[in-house]
């Protein structure tokens, strides 16, 4: 061997339970470098985790397996391999394609007039530059233990911005269920970077019954990290029932070597569990926290659950004055709500945000609140209206507009435009302002489609149903004239979904499938 390696001591290591293992990749075309450093470095373990030893010889070696493993904390790497600079080349291929900025580099060289240490340290992203006749066994596990932390530090930083963003990101909309398993995994994070545990850890609600009798399937997962899945409520793996299924039967939180599961009791009688897996002793100071934690995010979890009640009164107080709408011209009670489905469907489909979804489920009813202005022998006469007759109708959308555009509610605002603008074609010719095209807001546009639908799909005391058939063909012919094309094709791609809206909120339907 061209380079020399000299060890002059071994390491005397006990045996230790390990949770995790810390991946040290070896780059290095000389066998005997790999040997050596692994005599070494066998056994050796970091605050609890052994060091798993990766080796490659060359640095087109090194990218598969860095590509492979992205969690390789340090990186042992030779400068002359395939080429003189192959070991340089990779540095730059790590900081700069792959864009890891974690992973300690460790320059190891035994020809170090190929690449000066002061040029190289300045011009290359490396954390260590060693010749290799200098690095006796000592020296090299100092130098990795002195990588080791400062990975372990920036992973305890890069795991708390991850957190602060969750919780950062969940702030503007913090009542959403969605916002607050954000904010709930935001802190878990949080936690475990500032307690050093396993990144795997599970926040839980239970059931008070399932509390008592450890009924399976009563345990939901709110928030999930690492390795465990926010979805996966059916699939947890019969060790971590067990373990839960003790604290459930003791009713206290447990500290154990590698994991602990915190439990408490909320106001709304169900139990709430934290799971989290670690080898680190907790402090005091610690278990402080973590109670804190507990607080307040199920008092959180709590406000959360007061704010959907609200939302669903909400949006019940306003299905029930658009029917009051409804029920007089004697339509079907369940059109409003078929529309709020129909609509909230398509302004998914069409890639509204969170927000606007919500926002157009609820205003959508109120599209023909302005009916409530029109005259009763005009609005339920079974037959053909005159046309002084339709230019009463017709004011329905301005009475409604009028009815609702002086409120300060968003949601209510939403309604006005809807109501004003539910009749606007998409060529321009409808009423009652002339709009075209994309000057018709978009909720507009999509409760036009939902409203048509369902009444082409149902009985009205002006006409019979029509076959499903018939109604997708109207569709067909009106798309790009009196609707938006696009909206129409979404409507035809996901007709299967529009149909089990209408079976769930079914009067009597007259169509015949197809």
């Amino acid at each position: 061997m061209d380079d020399e390696l000299l060890f002059i001591e071994e390491v005397d290591v006990q045996d230790t339970k390990i949770a995790e293992q810390i991946k040290v990749l070896i780059v290095d075309d000389e066998e005997e470098v790999h040997i050596v450093t692994k005599l070494v470095l066998n056994g050796f373990i970091f605050e609890g985790k052994k060091i798993q030893l990766l080796s490659v010889y060359s640095a087109s070696e090194a990218r598969e397996i860095l590509t492979k493993h992205e969690d390789i904390a340090l990186i042992l790497l030779d400068v002359v391999m395939e080429r003189a600079d192959a070991g340089l080349q990779l540095v730059k291929y790590i900081r700069e394609v792959m864009d890891n900025k974690l992973v300690r580099i460790v320059l190891r060289t035994g020809q170090p007039g190929e690449a000066p240490e002061a040029r190289v340290i300045v011009e290359y992203d490396i954390n260590d530059y060693k010749e290799k006749t200098e690095l006796t066994a000592q020296k090299l596990l100092t130098t990795l233990i002195s990588a080791l932390r400062s990975h372990r530090d920036l992973m305890t930083i890069a795991m708390n911005k991850r957190g602060l963003e969750k919780i950062i990101e969940s702030s503007p909309e913090i009542f959403r269920m969605q916002s607050m398993q954000n904010f709930a995994t935001g802190v878990l994070m949080q936690l475990i970077a500032m307690l050093r545990l396993n990144k795997n850890s599970l926040y839980l609600k239970v059931s008070s019954f399932a509390a008592t009798c450890k009924k399976d399937g009563e345990i939901k997962i709110l928030a999930a990290t690492g390795e465990f899945d926010q979805d996966q409520n059916e699939n947890l793996s019969e060790d971590i029932r067990s373990k839960l299924d003790y604290v459930l039967t003791t009713k206290q939180s447990i500290f154990l070597e590698d994991y602990f599961i915190l439990y408490w009791q909320s106001a709304d009688d169900y139990v709430y569990l934290i799971y989290m897996e670690g080898d680190q002793r907790l402090s005091d100071l610690d278990k402080r926290l973590l109670d804190v934690f507990c607080l307040n995010v199920s008092s959180a979890f709590e406000n959360l659950k007061l704010h959907l009640e609200m939302y669903d009164t909400q949006r019940e107080v306003f299905f029930r004055l658009a029917e009051v709408a409804e029920t007089r011209s004697k339509e079907t009670g369940n059109h409003v709500r078929r529309v709020a489905e129909y609509a909230r469907l398509l302004a998914i489909k069409y890639g509204l945000s969170e927000n606007e979804v919500d926002t157009i489920h609820l205003a959508a009813p109120m599209h023909d609140i302005g009916k409530l202005g029109i005259p009763d022998e005009i609005l339920n006469k079974p037959g053909k209206l005159t046309p002084a007759e339709f230019e009463v109708i017709k004011h329905h959308t301005d009475i409604g507009y009028d009815m609702l555009k002086g409120s300060p509610l968003h949601m209510l605002q939403a309604a006005a435009i809807i109501a004003k603008q539910h009749h606007e074609r998409y060529d321009g010719r409808g009423y009652a302002s002339g709009l075209q095209g994309d000057e018709i807001h978009i909720f507009a546009r999509i409760t036009a489609i939902a409203d048509v639908f369902d009444a082409l799909c149902c009985d009205r005391v002006y006409k019979k149903a029509w076959p499903l058939e018939d109604v997708l063909a109207y569709f067909q012919e009106a798309k790009g004239t009196q609707f938006d094309p696009q909206l129409v094709e979404l409507l035809f791609s996901n007709l299967n979904e529009f149909l089990q809206v209408q079976e769930k909120f079914a009067d009597d339907f007259h169509y015949t499938k197809i």
